[in-house]
Formats: C-alpha cells, sequence, structure tokens
C-alpha cells in the first residue's frame, strides 16, 4: 500500500488534551496518528468541540485547526 500524505506521521497512542472555552474546558484524547503539521485525534463525543483550539501534547501546546471529522475522530492542522 503506497502512503499518499506527503508528510511523514507517526502512528502513535498518545494521551493529549483539547482546551477551549479560554482555557475553560478541557477533554481528553487519544492522538492516533502525528506529524509535523497534524494529527488524527480521538475523543469519546466530539460534540462541542471548537474548530479551533489548543491540542497540548506532554506538556506542549499546539494552536489547531480542525479539517476533518468521522465519528470519533478528529483530523487538525496545527498553526
Amino acid at each position: 500500500m503506497d502512503e499518499h500524505r506527503q508528510d511523514p506521521r507517526l502512528r502513535t497512542l498518545k494521551s493529549g488534551k483539547i482546551v477551549f472555552n479560554q482555557k475553560s474546558s478541557v477533554l481528553d484524547c487519544t492522538i492516533r496518528n502525528l506529524s509535523r503539521n497534524g494529527a488524527c485525534l480521538q475523543v469519546v463525543d466530539p460534540a462541542g468541540i471548537p474548530p479551533s483550539f489548543e491540542l497540548l501534547i506532554g506538556g506542549v501546546s499546539r494552536t489547531c485547526q480542525i479539517s476533518w471529522r468521522s465519528g470519533t475522530r478528529i483530523g487538525v492542522i496545527f498553526q
């Protein structure tokens, strides 16, 4: 199977936190795939997650923009 993405990614199962509402709302997530430009996140319920938010991965914060949603998975692009 050929990889069609131009950006190499790492298949991983890291834990992360989705932070929004001026840091008053925090949701746990699992980072399934990670690249330097984005990630695939798995959440229990994606309802209520805004189009832009902060993603905390191991204490490092990244600003994210949602690029796609499918069930309990969200694809994000790092800003």
